[in-house]
Order: structure tokens, then C-alpha cells, then sequence
């Protein structure tokens, strides 16, 4: 695998910065409030598991199974919702945790469906931002952010392309050749 990526983004020890940062911002704004945290599967697991460690308030956890890629490196512009919360929502302050802020439309489907349910608040958080490939029309804004890449398609730390890579320990650029084949 490892000979599969052109360059490392972030380091194992760079991730843990940026969990570290995230997760004491979300402690200080969280204070005295009724958290849940909302994965976005199967990208945002390593980050969701890393990230709830880092957060020094009692809170839940979901899952959601959200996706617009399918097995390419493109969006397909529909995102489907193959998994839904098992908890109602109305008394929790819900930050959905996404892997990537790509195209958007994932993460701004999903902020409107959760909205819609009456929670107290929702918002978003995602370790990765790639603002050069954001949708027309996308008008979701982050409240906390991980870390800017390049408009690179990027694996490893939950990131998958054609759900391999996800087990790598870094975030890395996966050379072209890989996925032009």
C-alpha cells in the first residue's frame, strides 16, 4: 500500500495534533450541554474513535451511513443514506463528524435531514477540508476543521479509495495511476 501513495499529507503525529486541537475546542464550546456526535460512515471512523477520546465531556455517539462515491474518484452528485441515528434527536446538540469536506453535498444533505428532526443544535466537524472541489450551490460552512488539502485524491486514517487504504496510519496523496486504471 505504501507504495501506492505519492506523498504523506499528515503524519500519525500530525493527526494527533489536529484531534487534539478539535477535540479541546469542542470541550470549551460544549460545556454544560447534551452532546451527540454523528459519524459519518465508514470514512470517519478512525477520526470519530480518536476524536470522542479527545472531547472531555460525557457524550453519545451514532452512526450514519451516508455516501455520493460509490467505488470512484468522483462524486456522483446523489448522496444516499443507507443507515439512519437510532436515537431521537430533539434533546442532544449534534455534531455530525465527516472524514472530508469535499463536494459538500454529503455533509449539507445531512446537516438539513438532522435539522429538520428539532435537535438543539447542529454542527459540522470534519478532520479534512478541500475547498477547490466544493459544489455549486453548496453553502455549508464548517465549525471546526481539521486541516486544508490540496485538490489531491487523498487515502489512509478512514480514507479510502475502493475501500482499500483505510487502514493506513497517515493521510497521504494516492499516485493517479492507481486509480486511472
Amino acid at each position: 500500500m505504501n507504495n501506492d501513495i505519492k506523498e504523506i499529507l499528515f503524519s500519525q503525529d500530525d493527526i494527533k495534533e489536529i484531534v487534539k486541537r478539535i477535540g479541546e475546542q469542542i470541550t470549551k464550546d460544549y460545556e454544560g450541554k447534551n452532546l451527540l456526535l454523528v459519524c459519518v460512515l465508514k470514512g470517519s471512523v478512525c477520526f470519530m474513535a480518536d476524536l470522542m477520546r479527545e472531547i472531555r465531556l460525557p457524550c453519545k455517539i451514532d452512526f450514519m451511513d451516508a455516501k455520493s462515491y460509490g467505488c470512484g474518484t468522483e462524486t456522483s452528485g446523489v448522496v444516499s443514506i443507507s443507515r439512519d441515528l437510532n436515537y431521537d434527536i430533539s434533546a442532544y446538540d449534534i455534531i455530525i463528524v465527516e472524514d472530508i469536506f469535499d463536494s459538500g453535498r454529503t455533509l449539507e444533505k445531512l446537516t438539513h435531514l438532522l435539522s429538520a428532526r428539532g435537535p438543539k443544535s447542529v454542527a459540522c466537524c470534519s478532520l479534512l477540508d478541500k475547498p477547490e472541489r466544493r459544489a455549486e450551490g453548496v453553502s455549508l460552512k464548517l465549525n471546526y476543521t481539521g486541516a486544508v488539502v490540496p485538490d489531491a485524491f487523498v487515502v489512509g486514517y478512514g480514507l479510502d479509495y475502493d475501500e482499500k487504504y483505510r487502514n493506513l496510519p497517515y493521510i497521504g496523496v494516492l499516485k493517479p495511476e492507481v486509480y486511472s486504471n
